[in-house]
């Protein structure tokens, strides 16, 4: 198996890479960030629950938002967009178990346990309620976590997320069922590899990541049951172009109660959940692109204004 290969299986089997560069002629306008108008951190450091040590760093002022990056990432990922996200909340950004400045530990991976493991953090970190914001990875964290604690989650947006492993084309399988520490090696020159020795406790756990994220991606999880729990308004969001089956998008909508019925005049029939599909987006752009912020930011600062049809009417 040649290197570019093997790269692209942990490329797509993780879901994560770094902002990308669309700088090339015929793709968007590239993402400038003015570090500037990120918010600077008012409060870091790290915090044990069930044997991980969570690092966190919170930023900026407002209602609080949790972030959570996707796999193989970290906090940074979402340096194109955290402006956005800045502006007006005060957003809890955290490396979860493995990635970035937490470090793996002696357990297995298993999102469930993460979620958990998450309500208790912000419960620690002094919030009584958060909104969550999940990317991929981050996305099933989100989904366990607001699940298993809805009263520690006020509103949700699950980011290019499935609910169960068939969401994905089934092409993405045997790749993500590859992922192991046999990559490690040649991994090293990748982004991936690259941001994770830039800021990990301890460079050499990176093939037991690989290991545990692979034997995470082998498992036909399926949590249609925790889906069924969430209680909170809740937005999916994918790229037109996700590694998530349309089918998928609309089922996971269904569940949530939205997509069954036309919504009426009133919007009295309208479900307090919603699906985005954004046009010309990837898996591997979409938590990069501002158009998703402010869409999840509209979401979760209240929805959006209905029109006044009679007004428009009137003129």
């Amino acid at each position: 198996m040649s290197k570019m290969t093997l790269i692209s299986m942990i490329a797509t089997a993780a879901a994560f890479l770094v902002a990308p560069d669309i700088s090339a002629a015929g793709s968007p306008t590239p993402v400038v960030v003015d570090e500037k108008t990120i918010a600077p951190i008012v409060r870091k450091g790290t915090l044990p629950v069930n044997g991980i040590d969570y690092y966190y760093e919170i930023r900026g002022e407002g209602e609080p938002l949790l972030l959570l990056h996707g796999g193989l990432g970290q906090i940074e990922m979402f340096t194109p967009i955290m402006p956005v996200f800045t502006d007006h909340r005060q957003v809890i950004a955290v490396d979860l178990q493995g990635h970035g400045r937490t470090p793996l530990g002696k357990r297995p991976i298993e999102l469930p346990a993460i979620g958990a493991d998450l309500a208790i953090l912000v419960k620690q970190l002094g919030y009584h309620k958060v909104d969550v914001f999940g990317y991929s990875f981050g996305g099933g964290v989100a989904l366990n976590m607001a699940a298993n604690a809805p009263d520690r989650v006020r509103r949700l947006v699950i980011l290019s997320a499935p609910y169960a492993q068939d969401g994905f084309f089934p092409e993405m399988l045997p790749q993500q069922a590859a992922v192991g520490a046999g990559m490690a090696e040649m991994m090293k020159d990748t982004p991936m590899f690259l941001s994770y020795k830039a800021v990990a406790p301890d460079v050499s756990e990176f093939p037991k990541l690989l290991d545990a994220m692979g034997a995470l991606m082998r498992e036909p999880n399926d949590y249609g049951d925790a889906v069924e729990k969430l209680s909170m308004p809740v937005m999916l969001i994918y790229g037109d172009a996700d590694m998530i089956r349309p089918e998928h998008m609309i089922d996971f909508y269904h569940k949530l109660g939205g997509g069954l019925r036309d919504a009426g005049w009133m919007r009295e029939n309208m479900s307090k959940n919603r699906l985005a599909i954004l046009p010309d987006l990837t898996h591997y752009e979409s938590f990069a692109s501002p158009l998703m912020a402010n869409v999840a930011m509209t979401f979760l600062d209240g929805g959006g204004k209905p029109p006044n049809w009679a007004e428009q009417i009137g003129k």
